[in-house]
């Protein structure tokens, strides 16, 4: 097996320890390949060492500055510590050098939504969903999106799509439920209230709602 693959899988296989010292090896070995830097990055970053984890991408960038997957990575570096303006940098920087998977369409994404620029969010959401039309989380993010645009015709739909990926989303459940109240439906809301409970018992924000429409027809019933 090639060493960078044997290294990713002791990797997802949180061997760190492991991985760190096959990663030094491959940096070793071709001091002047960025992929050695790259995948250190990653390494880095899933054990939050962030600092480390920026010089090894800003050195990947210095070999080649055309290093798409180093700008991802510095990308979900500063996502992961909340600096969304430079995660937003790092992976248009990414996908302008073509790294045009879903996942860098969907940082990019959430970036936008982190900072409640939710419309310009839309476009990079939306393309992430076409390109892994199977991600149910991608999906409920493009959906939670819309909603908050206010465009809740389109969000249910997207919601209902999430539900046929995963029957037990509770929170596309919960969604539902809110866009079924906005509709006046409260006995629609009630039920998708309770379906999110009985897959996510402890979910407070479908207990407070279903609490809440329950006394309104109880009311409505008097």
């Amino acid at each position: 097996m090639d060493k960078n693959k044997e290294a990713i899988n002791l990797m997802n296989e949180q061997k760190y320890e492991e991985a760190a010292a096959l990663f030094s090896e491959i940096i070793e070995e071709s001091p002047e390949d960025p992929v050695g830097f790259i995948n250190f990055g990653n390494l880095l970053l899933h054990v939050n060492d962030y600092t480390r984890a920026q010089r090894f991408f800003e050195k990947a960038i210095e070999l080649d500055e055309f290093a798409a997957t180093a700008y991802y990575g510095l990308g979900n570096m500063y996502y992961e510590q909340s600096l969304y303006p430079k995660a937003q940098e790092s992976f248009q920087k990414a996908i302008d050098l073509g790294l045009l998977e879903a996942d860098v369409y969907y940082m990019l994404g959430m970036t936008f939504y982190k900072q409640e620029h939710y419309k310009l969010a839309l476009p990079y959401l939306l393309r992430a969903t076409e390109l892994d039309s199977e991600d149910a989380e991608m999906l409920f993010q493009y959906g939670l999106t819309l909603a908050q645009s206010d465009h809740l015709k389109d969000a249910r739909s997207v919601f209902e799509n999430v539900l046929k990926l995963d029957e037990k989303h509770s929170d596309a459940h919960y969604n539902l439920g809110v866009i079924a109240l906005y509709d006046e439906d409260l006995v629609g809301a009630l039920s998708h209230f309770n379906t999110a409970l009985e897959i996510q018992p402890e979910h407070t924000l479908a207990e407070n709602a279903k609490n809440q429409v329950e006394a309104l027809l109880n009311n409505t019933d008097l």
